[in-house]
């Protein structure tokens, strides 16, 4: 059953608390995280059966770019996006993407795509000479921009659903936690030199010893 807004509450704001929270509950069930609000977006497709997944890539985005609590992201996601209402989505439209979470400003998250299955987040990628990341990666954007830090609340939030997504996985490890850039560095520099990976790593060791 889904988490009460209590015990959701203390999860996001005390990810230390996470350890405790999973000794009583299940929190991801048949692929889909518990505490998300889930909206299905039909940019999706189903992995190979003989595929592990073993990758986690860290993405930023914001619709329009610098806005924050449109409710466009949502829209891009599930092809509903009106390129007639801002000048940039012209650019962008007919583009068919998805991530597998989103972690708004306010740390609140949005799963679009169940995790066993692919969502159409990385595009044209390759880690350690191995290609295609959408076919074995989850996919996890922070609404935000590379030039903007992100909030104390996302961290939380990217906390604690890293340490749910390396308990369900166990091929996931943090040796395997990569940004979009450092999956396709040609095309894509987020989440940006304002994403503070020392702290999002030493938020996981602290779970991973509490």
């Amino acid at each position: 059953m889904p988490l009460g807004c209590d015990t959701y509450a203390i999860i996001r704001r005390c990810p230390s608390k996470v350890p405790a929270v999973l000794d009583t509950m299940s929190i991801i069930q048949n692929h889909k995280l518990n505490m998300a609000r889930q909206l299905c977006s039909p940019n999706q497709s189903a992995r190979s059966d003989d595929v592990e997944i073993d990758l986690l890539v860290i993405h930023c985005i914001s619709l329009p770019p610098g806005e924050y609590g449109t409710g466009c992201i949502d829209e891009l996601f599930d092809n509903r996006l009106d390129a007639k209402s801002h000048p940039f989505f012209k650019e962008i439209e007919g583009l068919q993407v998805s991530a597998h979470l989103l972690i708004d400003r306010e740390g609140q998250i949005t799963q679009y795509v169940p995790l066993n299955r692919k969502a159409w987040h990385a595009g044209e990628s390759s880690f350690c000479g191995k290609k295609n990341c959408n076919d074995y990666s989850i996919g996890i954007e922070l609404e935000g921009t590379d030039s903007t830090p992100f909030s104390e609340e996302q961290y939380n939030s990217l906390i604690v659903v890293t340490k749910l997504l390396l308990g369900e996985y166990p091929c996931l490890n943090s040796d395997r936690i990569v940004g979009h850039s450092d999956i396709s560095p040609s095309r894509k520099t987020d989440p940006g030199a304002c994403f503070n990976w020392l702290k999002y790593k030493a938020g996981l060791d602290d779970l991973q010893t509490a």
